[in-house]
């Protein structure tokens, strides 16, 4: 069992190799609002990253990264997810100024219920740390990753890993794409 939400109900939290924390919120989607729903995707593999902030430095260069990577995301039957603590205004306001090729869900997790099921909420701050988490087409968190605020993370690595999940096998360090599985 998870520690406590605002609502006094029980929460998940996220654990490798266990249900994926569910959640239903505000997203701004390519120029609109939207609700959006992990049980939307179903059926599909999903990268949620949380990032901190709107309108700061690095958050938009790993955005752009993994716009940039949408279509090979979509090949390997991928949603790329992104969330924040930001409202659907703010990321409506920053994403049609200097990003509007995002075509992703940018998520509003304005009430930080996400971000704490997640465990990437700075609570003295009211934002996400960088977190990069894979969820497989049952729902099942395959993948987690958090980092600092300051340092970006590489969408090649979180391609690299989905892809080594969809093997099935066991893979090697620095294993690629083509590469053989170990033998169990």
């Amino acid at each position: 069992m998870g520690e406590c939400c605002e609502m006094n109900e029980c929460c998940a939290v996220a654990r490798v190799g266990e249900k994926a924390p569910e959640f239903t919120t505000d997203a701004y989607v390519n120029g609109e609002f939207k609700k959006v729903s992990l049980a939307d995707y179903k059926g599909k593999w999903v990268v949620l990253f949380f990032y901190p902030l709107d309108f700061t430095f690095v958050c938009p260069t790993e955005i752009k990264g993994f716009a940039a990577k949408t279509a090979e995301f979509e090949k390997l039957n991928c949603q790329v997810l992104a969330c924040s603590t930001d409202s659907v205004h703010s990321h409506k306001a920053w994403f049609q100024r200097d990003m509007p090729n995002v075509k992703f869900p940018v998520m509003a997790d304005t009430n930080h219920q996400i971000s704490r099921a997640y465990d990437v909420l700075i609570e003295e701050k009211g934002i996400a740390l960088r977190g990069t988490f894979v969820i497989d087409p049952d729902g099942i968190l395959q993948y987690m990753v958090i980092s600092a605020l300051n340092i970006g993370r590489s969408i090649e690595e979180t391609l690299r890993t989905l892809q080594a999940l969809q093997t099935g096998g066991l893979c090697p360090v620095e294993w690629k794409p083509g590469q053989e599985t170990l033998k169990g």
